[in-house]
């Protein structure tokens, strides 16, 4: 198993929770831009990385990658105008957004053994 294999299978588990709470803005990981699929990869390599961070630890990882990236927070996520709604301090983000933190980085963690 690598980085590549857990960041597909954590997406799909997010898009899964996405399509339960009506969320259908996720598209399947083989349709996913490859700007999204890094991300993702980015997101297994930290967490990895840091087995003992919180979900708001990857949080904070994920808002400076998009920074870093020409990210900023707009009302609607729009990858050609770089902006996403959460694009904020980890406590302003809604519950929902924030169970996805928790499922994404116990599904990666879920698998560090396998590697």
């Amino acid at each position: 198993m690598n980085i590549k294999q857990i960041a597909q299978i954590a997406h799909e588990a997010n898009r899964a929770y996405c399509l339960t709470i009506g969320d259908e803005s996720q598209l399947p990981w083989e349709d996913s831009p490859d700007w999204q699929k890094q991300s993702a990869m980015n997101g297994v390599g930290f967490v990895l990385s840091n087995p003992d961070s919180t979900p708001e630890d990857s949080h904070n990882s994920w808002l400076k990658e998009k920074r870093e990236n020409g990210w900023t927070y707009g009302e609607i996520k729009d990858p050609e105008a770089k902006t996403h709604p959460c694009f904020v301090e980890y406590d302003q983000l809604p519950p929902e957004q924030r169970a996805k933190d928790y499922l994404f980085r116990n599904v990666v963690l879920s698998f560090k053994d396998f590697i």
